[in-house]
């Protein structure tokens, strides 16, 4: 009876160490659709098949932070409600600065609506502060809903987005009916579906646009160093 309970309990362990390895395999990685890509992961292979020419020139309707006149641009398709584009918006923070003037960075829309269902409202906000206060109010916004909100799909909208607008000093009534309009939402959706067509598979999804116009993938938020090597690498491909 003792020999039948261990050999039926060893298939059992095998079932619940996997059930472990799997859940700390998707709590790892942020869940399906946020990617979070190895450090020591080469780029090229990050997202094999990559169609980089997809993506849509950077244009003066781009969201444009630094010399838009830069030898390097950096595009990242991102979502507002994801933990890793809040990471690696600190990064790019540090980037444009280091790089002042080689640096440009270019935020597109990339809201995972199957994940985090108020992410597109607020790319919509994102995009009533530029049409209210221009470049500069967009990337205020942008800096201040990282610094204030807690991602995945955490944040009380109804609440930060006005206070964000206050802040920055926006017309709180235009700035209310632009929320509740549809004016945006073909921009927003024509950001994903660049995305999409450019590679994304998560976020954040950024391409690193070479003085040549070579473009390089950058999937996930990498560490602050990888983005480094590869804006070097970008840099000298001229």
């Amino acid at each position: 009876m003792e020999s039948k309970i261990n050999n039926l309990g060893i298939p059992v362990a095998i079932v619940i160490a996997g059930a472990f390895i799997a859940l700390a395999l998707y709590f790892g990685s942020g869940a399906p659709g946020n990617v979070a890509t190895n450090a020591s992961q080469p780029q090229a292979a990050a997202l094999e098949g990559a169609t980089l020419d997809e993506m849509r020139a950077v244009s003066a309707d781009d969201h444009v932070r630094g010399d838009p006149n830069a030898p390097v641009k950096i595009v990242e398709y991102s979502d507002f409600e994801c933990p890793f584009c809040k990471r690696f918006h600190f990064t790019m923070q540090e980037i444009v600065k280091e790089y002042d003037g080689k640096v440009a960075w270019v935020y597109r829309q990339f809201p995972l609506d199957q994940l985090h269902t108020k992410a597109r409202k607020e790319a919509v906000a994102s995009e009533c502060a530029a049409k209210l206060g221009g470049n500069e109010a967009f990337w205020k916004f942008a800096d201040r809903f990282f610094e204030l909100t807690p991602s995945n799909n955490q944040t009380d909208i109804t609440t930060v987005l006005p206070q964000i607008a206050k802040e920055i000093g926006l017309d709180a009534a235009k700035f209310a009916s632009c929320l509740q309009s549809t004016e945006f939402d073909a921009h927003i959706e024509e950001d994903v579906q660049n995305a999409a067509a450019s590679g994304g598979q998560g976020t954040p999804w950024s391409i690193v646009i070479a003085p040549s116009g070579k473009r390089y993938p950058l999937s996930g938020a990498q560490p602050i160093e990888n983005v480094r090597a590869l804006i070097e690498t970008a840099l000298n491909d001229k």
